[in-house]
């Protein structure tokens, strides 16, 4: 008997407590952020890390950066409760420093289980961090807000909301290529 999508999400978030991913990371954050949304969603956002308002709460997204995204949501129609958001990372990197390439390469088995789990549409990728994790060969300054693929995913890499809300040619970079969001699930079988 095959589970439903949020037992299996559940059960991938069980494993990597009992498999003490990342040790290091995990002793020094507050809580597992492994991700929230529709466990079924055509959509998934995967960001880099969570930050300190995420470790605090356990959820991903829910700072200024996660707020710019619900707004980026709700301008195309959509809320967080029709996508599912997640990170590569599912601890918090100590002083919100960048992921360290080994950090990424112990959730990536994880972070496509989800995938495999959620089987979405279409897999956003928020800065260049998430985008390299799938193609490290691209740049997100030269492919932001273009389709690209990985194995059987449909990958459209945006610009992090976070950079985008410190650099004004980035924020609306990011909101032109979030109105594309309805016109690619569309076409996307």
């Amino acid at each position: 008997m095959s589970l439903n999508a949020q037992a299996q999400l559940d059960q991938i978030a069980a494993e990597i407590v009992k498999n003490n991913v990342c040790p290091d990371l995990a002793k020094t954050a507050k809580h597992l952020v492994f991700g929230e949304g529709n466990p079924r969603a055509a959509i998934v956002f995967i960001g880099e890390a969570p930050g300190r308002q995420e470790d605090e709460t356990g959820r991903p997204f829910v700072g200024a950066s996660g707020k710019f995204l619900g707004e980026l949501l709700e301008s195309v129609g959509l809320k967080r409760t029709d996508v599912y958001i997640t990170s590569i990372l599912k601890y918090r990197p100590p002083d919100n420093r960048d992921p360290l390439p080994e950090e990424k390469e112990a959730f990536m088995p994880y972070l496509q289980a989800q995938l495999e789990a959620i089987q979405p549409k279409l897999v956003v990728t928020l800065g260049r961090h998430s985008l390299n994790c799938f193609l490290p060969a691209l740049r997100i300054s030269a492919v932001h807000g273009q389709v690209q693929t990985y194995k059987q995913w449909t990958i459209l890499p945006l610009y992090h909301p976070a950079a985008a809300l410190y650099n004004g040619s980035m924020r609306q970079a990011l909101i032109d290529d979030f109105a594309k969001l309805p016109l690619i699930t569309k076409h996307i079988t």
